[in-house]
């Protein structure tokens, strides 16, 4: 066959590769024959020389797995493929196209690859989809941006594409590599399937999610169809091929679930339909793509929560979030708390002037250690600078004096941590219990610094 004059007629970079095919299923060498003169010359400008026709593919392009059984399925099938897909490791995106060709040769199959590499996403190119396959994803993202309980809208998601995917189980992994811990954002496990659900795997399994890059190894994911792929698993990554065995897992997609140059954890499908393999794969790459970006919002929006509600320096919750409880209690939203208590530090400012800030912010979370666990199951606020409250729902005025007590015990422990108190019990009025409890703690600090003027402001 004449694959030069066909190629000729190819104004985008274009090449002829061949695949040797055996009766079992499997494949052996995978060669580019032929090329264009613009896959020529785009590889004797990556090689640094000219292009050899016969050469192994991976001379020309990175080796990858999920290429070959791309260029395999194309040539055994005599259908076309066209995948658009992210180059994560190399920084670009590549749109490629494979079209089946006659073979004059037994056991050889051959195609034409026709590829275009740019650095960013080309949105055009990448809803360039079958119509059962942008249906999925388009319904993926409205159930995702339109959602007031983005939790629910991504159990909603995993649901579908477990029913889209004919598999047995579907799970979306989020992972921390601060904490080396991985997270279970959604999950849909199919009724009566032999699989158990992802909790009962969830501790310690970090250490398995770690060795994902390194089995990836550039590609955009991993494929196990049957039990020749699985063999190739297990020889790549021998802890994960087991743990897949043990779970009683036949076949997998597994995506990373990557925003810029994070990886936010993965998503997989166990046991699917392998007759849908390519469909699978071209709905999960562009859903993943969404996916990602909805959880980097997410996590976002609740790192902003927490930065507006948690104080950075002690832990405990802030005055924000001590004002809205009260407004909630003033509108009747939420119940009238039994007992209102403010604590106040004592020599803060001393401490701060005589050994510094350092010494001053330890002080501030000795104080809030102490008071959150003798109040353990209540919410501390910090109010101000050396202030503390509580707002105690469910309290005796007996409890309440012992653990006021316990306050100035383990206080009185430390070295430098001294508290002024005051609390205010029973008074339906939150506003007014609040200003109660304020001037008793004054008086106390007044009865303070009269046994130890020493301390006062100085």
């Amino acid at each position: 066959m004449d694959f030069d004059t066909l190629l000729a007629h190819y104004r985008a970079k274009a090449c002829v590769i061949s695949v040797e095919f055996f009766p079992d299923g499997s494949y052996g060498n995978i060669r580019v024959v032929a090329g264009n003169q613009a896959h020529c010359a785009d590889m004797e400008a990556l090689l640094h020389h000219p292009f050899v026709p016969g050469s192994p593919y991976e001379t020309c392009f990175p080796k990858n797995q999920n290429f070959e059984d791309h260029c395999y399925r194309c040539v055994h099938s005599g259908q076309p493929i066209h995948a658009y897909v992210d180059l994560y490791m190399m920084g670009l995106w590549l749109n490629m196209f494979l079209i089946p060709l006659e073979s004059d040769r037994p056991n050889f199959g051959y195609c034409i690859y026709c590829y275009d590499v740019t650095p960013k996403a080309n949105t055009t190119a990448m809803a360039d989809l079958s119509g059962e396959t942008a249906s999925a994803v388009l319904k993926a993202c409205i159930k995702l941006r339109g959602a007031e309980d983005i939790k629910k809208a991504f159990q909603d998601v995993v649901e579908d594409i477990r029913v889209i995917c004919g598999s047995d189980h579907c799970c979306i992994l989020l992972t921390d590599s601060e904490k080396r811990e991985c997270s279970i954002f959604g999950e849909s496990l199919r009724e009566g399937a032999a699989l158990l659900p992802m909790s009962r795997y969830i501790e310690g399994f970090y250490a398995i999610a770690e060795t994902w890059p390194k089995t990836l190894a550039g590609s955009t994911c991993i494929i196990v169809k049957d039990e020749r792929d699985m063999k190739k698993l297990r020889l790549q990554n021998p802890i994960f091929g087991s743990i897949l065995d043990l779970a009683n897992v036949k076949s997998i997609v597994l995506f990373p679930l990557r925003h810029g140059n994070e990886t936010l954890g993965y998503m997989w499908t166990l046991n699917f339909n392998v007759d849908d393999v390519l469909k699978i794969k071209e709905t999960l790459e562009l859903t993943t793509f969404f996916i990602a970006s909805e959880i980097a919002s997410y996590k976002l929006l609740d790192k902003l929560s927490i930065m507006s509600s948690i104080d950075s320096l002690t832990g405990i919750k802030n005055r924000n979030v001590m004002n809205n409880r009260v407004d909630r209690i003033v509108a009747g939203a939420e119940p009238v708390p039994k007992a209102v208590l403010f604590a106040d530090l004592n020599g803060l400012k001393r401490m701060n002037d005589r050994q510094g800030h350092t010494a001053g912010d330890k002080m501030l979370r000795s104080a809030a250690a102490i008071l959150q666990g003798i109040f353990l199951e209540e919410e501390v606020y910090r109010a101000g600078g050396d202030e503390f409250v509580l707002l105690i729902s469910n309290i005796t005025e007996d409890e309440l004096q012992k653990r006021v007590e316990k306050i100035r015990w383990k206080s009185n422990m430390t070295e430098d941590v001294r508290f002024s108190i005051g609390v205010c019990y029973g008074e339906p009025d939150v506003r007014r219990a609040m200003r109660l409890a304020d001037l008793q703690m004054y008086d106390d600090k007044n009865s303070y610094y009269s046994v130890h003027p020493e301390l006062k402001y100085r």
